[in-house]
């Protein structure tokens, strides 16, 4: 029985090597402490649980008698005894073993990495492998690690993201939804640690019933911030005004690329890409109702994902303009032939390599798949006359007057493109990007010269002052740009009033420091050896500094390019007011970060036509795929 209880304690350690007499060295998976017992005693292991993760402990005792049972039914069941392989001269491991360990451990980490089903260890192909390199393993059952591996990582996961919470004073919460099959809702929280370096975790990734709304919602995401202990620490939530609403890639009308992966979706409808405009005009007034059910909800407290707003911007003003699909629609079929009729190598100085064709330039954003088209096309433009010679179909030669369109759209959207590329991809980015964004693409739109394609700069336009423009006097957009070490108040043409929304800001979201504080931090306290020194002249007490000192000598420094919480680590004692808001507004992320490529990822393989393929436990894989960095980094 012993044996059988040591399998399951040596789920919460990572078995590094066994030494002499029988000593088995791990690492706890939670704190990371180095744990020796021999092997056929494993009480250091439990003792350990029980001090220091009492929750892991007790789900341990709880799960003791189910694990046994579970692995009673297992191929080749664990007995404690090393089981001799019929006819190779090889002795199976036994389950305790430290190489058995760290290659189930592998092969959870490649089932939640790929987000494969946990059925593939009972695949015979997959078995054959596993004989092929390590003769001796014995393999796991499928419900083993359904119903005991995955849940013991998602509950360390949990005690781990708990912890880093616990010292965190204030964070920020983005809410996606996945809609594949019956949809997920996912939760990721950003914070700063004591190091001054912002982390994300993914908090939740749970299942949505088949007609959830937005209150269903917020009544999860109420439920996950009280278990992780966030309630009263959130500044902003990220969440879309229709955060239950299908979400689909924008992709430039007609530019429908063939081969490789971007093949387009069976049933797709090119008058969706038309009918652009006055489905955002009438997007913008259908979820009213969602606006105030979140606004009630959440208050202040919600924004929208600039990013994503960013995206619908484009898409509303190239769709201004539907004759721009004709141009688009040859450039695709050019590049289409091109790319099945012609060697590669031949494309080299066209395309870079030949893996940026077709597909492994787009993004696993789906609201970045538009600039993987656009920087397509720009290379397409930028070599159309060796394209066409390369021809022998004359009815895919583009016209001049074609070929003059996508070069000025190309111009037109290309900062559109650096602007997306810049505040997405599977880092954290902070706001204050946001405002100067926004500045850059109405100046660029101002000044763009444009004879073919002038239609679709006033649909941006539009788009630009509709969707964007409250940025620019939005509280919080600005005091997070001008707290940006890289922006301050260069951006401004009012610093006055700027500098009076920040004030306002400032004095919401800071708390004052007593007499008492500053005293500490600027006489330290007596010692023995001060009367040796007593000869030299005592540093004046410092007295506390207002708020707007702080600012008028920030704003006084150059500005540096050096990355902005730690110029705020480096500067909190200067300006300690002001680094209170720092701290706080740059956990607020400019788009829904890494589990929104997961998402995506997630509807990429597993779409409605691939439902049969989906993994039960699809959650808990996401879940574990998001927070993989806390498990193994």
């Amino acid at each position: 029985m012993a044996s059988k209880s040591r399998v399951s304690i040596l789920d919460y350690f990572n078995i590094v090597c066994e030494g002499e007499n029988g000593k088995i060295e791990s690492n706890c998976k939670a704190c990371g402490t180095r744990i020796q017992a021999k092997r056929t005693v494993t009480s250091n292991f439990v003792t350990h649980l029980k001090r220091k993760h009492q929750a892991m402990y007790d789900e341990f005792v709880r799960k003791k008698d189910v694990k046994r049972e579970a692995m009673q039914t297992c191929a080749g069941p664990p007995t404690g005894r090393v089981i001799p392989q019929s006819g190779t001269g090889l002795n199976k491991f036994d389950y305790s073993d430290p190489r058995q360990s760290l290659i189930s451990e592998a092969i959870a980490k490649m089932i939640i990495r790929d987000l494969q089903p946990a059925q593939i260890v009972e695949y015979e192909g997959f078995r054959e492998l596993l004989q092929l390199l390590e003769p001796r393993y014995t393999p796991i059952p499928c419900h083993y690690i359904q119903q005991q591996l995955l849940p013991a990582y998602v509950s360390q996961v949990q005690q781990a993201a708990k912890q880093a919470l616990k010292g965190a004073e204030s964070c920020s919460v983005t809410l996606d939804t996945l809609s594949v099959n019956c949809g997920y809702l996912g939760v990721t929280c950003h914070f700063i640690n004591t190091d001054c370096n912002i982390r994300s975790a993914l908090l939740a990734c749970l299942p949505l019933p088949g007609h959830s709304n937005t209150q269903q919602m917020l009544s999860e995401f109420d439920e996950i911030s009280e278990s992780h202990g966030i309630s009263g620490k959130v500044f902003r939530v990220v969440a879309d005004s229709s955060p239950s609403e299908k979400r689909s890639a924008f992709r430039l009308p007609g530019f429908h690329l063939m081969g490789n992966g971007e093949e387009d979706e069976e049933g797709e409808d090119d008058s969706s890409d038309e009918e652009a405009v006055a489905g955002g005009i009438k997007e913008a007034v259908s979820s009213n109702e969602n606006h105030k059910s979140l606004d009630h909800c959440l208050g202040q407290s919600r924004i929208d994902c600039f990013a994503r707003l960013l995206a619908q911007c484009v898409k509303e003003g190239v769709c201004s303009s539907p004759q721009i699909s004709v141009p688009l629609s040859k450039a695709a079929h050019l590049y289409n032939y091109v790319n099945a009729t012609v060697a590669p190598e031949k494309l080299l100085h066209v395309f870079g390599s030949s893996s940026t064709l077709a597909g492994e330039q787009e993004s696993s954003s789906t609201d970045k798949y538009w600039t993987a088209q656009l920087k397509i096309m720009r290379q397409m433009v930028e070599s159309m006359d060796f394209l066409e010679d390369i021809v022998d179909r004359n009815d895919l030669v583009l016209g001049n007057l074609e070929k003059a369109v996508l070069r000025e759209l190309v111009e037109v959207l290309e900062p559109f493109e650096e602007a997306s590329d810049m505040v997405s991809g599977d880092k954290h980015v902070s706001i204050s990007l946001a405002l100067p964004c926004v500045l850059g693409l109405r100046k660029h739109l101002a000044e763009v010269t444009t004879q073919q394609c002038s239609g679709i700069v006033m649909g941006l336009s539009q788009a630009l002052e509709r969707r964007l423009a409250g940025i620019l006097e939005d509280p919080l957009f600005v005091t997070a740009t001008t707290l940006d070490p890289q922006f301050k108040l260069s951006w401004s043409s009012d610093t006055d009033w700027h500098k009076q929304v920040l004030l306002e800001e400032v004095g919401k979201h800071t708390q004052p420091l007593s007499p008492l504080e500053h005293h500490s931090e600027a006489q330290p306290s007596p010692s023995k050896r001060c009367k040796l020194f007593s000869f030299i002249k005592q540093r004046p007490t410092t007295q506390a500094k207002t708020v707007e000192q702080e600012l008028s000598t920030y704003l006084h420094e150059e500005p540096t390019d050096e990355d902005p919480l730690q110029y705020w680590k480096r500067k909190s004692i200067d300006f300690p007011l002001l680094s209170q808001v720092a701290k706080k507004v740059f956990t607020v992320p400019a788009t829904t970060t890494s589990v929104d490529q997961i998402f995506n990822l997630v509807s990429k393989t597993l779409g409605p036509q691939r439902c049969q393929y989906m993994p039960k436990n699809l959650d808990t894989l996401i879940y574990l795929k998001a927070n993989y960095k806390i498990l193994w980094s």
